[in-house]
């Protein structure tokens, strides 16, 4: 299969299975991507719980 092939496959499944029209494939990073297939397949990790967001804020505090 050729990469364009392989890519517009992908884009049909991405369609099926998010939602996504061509527009949002094609613009998501593989990275976005494969948070997506991970949370289907179930090896999403876990949220942030109220500590790791209370650390966050603290370390990137919102400036004005």
């Amino acid at each position: 299969m050729t990469f364009a092939g392989a890519a517009a496959r992908l884009a049909g499944m991405a369609g099926v299975a998010f939602g996504w029209s061509p527009d949002a494939f094609w613009q998501a990073t593989p990275d976005e991507l494969a948070a997506l297939v991970r949370g289907l397949a179930g090896d999403a990790p876990a949220p942030p719980d109220r500590g790791d967001l209370a650390r966050l804020m603290e370390a990137f505090p919102d400036g004005g």
